[in-house]
């Protein structure tokens, strides 16, 4: 799926975007933010990413900030099935943090959901030690449904997480 926002193009990463997914993803601040993220995060790492099959009804998306040359990746964002239930997910590069885009991208994302996916619901969750994350939740319109160890890959530990769900059937404004 692709998605064009004032600042941001949002596509699918392919395996070509390695040498700039991991430049942008391979800090520990960020892996330390993400359950799945291994820590160290090699340039294998982001091909195999890049390169594995998606299940149906994900949209996962780089986020690539526009700019008047080539555009910069800065992100990632999408939905995967967690449990079985879709689930938001987002990281920012840190140099790009506190700017508004883990927003801007979520939302069109969110939008893709309930628009093209069809998606009735959504959950995404943050741990606890991440606020920046629950208010980028709360901007979208996600409600708090608790807190419950989410183990972290790059920690190798369980973490207090907080999860949150939106209904997207209701037109909320983020």
């Amino acid at each position: 799926m692709f998605a064009r926002t004032d600042r941001l193009l949002l596509r699918p990463g392919w395996v070509e975007d390695a040498p700039q997914l991991h430049a942008a993803i391979a800090d520990e601040a960020v892996a330390y933010k993400l359950a799945r993220l291994p820590w160290p995060y090699s340039l294998a790492d982001a091909a195999a990413y890049l390169g594995r099959e998606r299940g149906q009804g994900e949209a996962d998306c780089l986020i690539l900030l526009r700019t008047p040359g080539a555009p910069t990746l800065i992100g990632g964002v999408g939905i995967a099935r967690r449990d079985g239930a879709p689930e938001l997910g987002y990281w920012i590069a840190p140099h790009y943090w506190n700017q508004g885009y883990a927003t801007e991208a979520a939302t069109a994302v969110v939008a893709m959901a309930r628009d093209s996916l069809k998606l009735d619901r959504l959950t995404s969750g943050h741990f606890e030690d991440n606020p920046a994350s629950g208010r980028v939740l709360a901007k979208l319109g996600f409600a708090v449904t608790g807190v419950e160890p989410r183990h972290c890959l790059a920690r190798g530990t369980n973490v207090p997480c907080v999860t949150l769900a939106k209904d997207l059937r209701e037109r909320v404004a983020a």
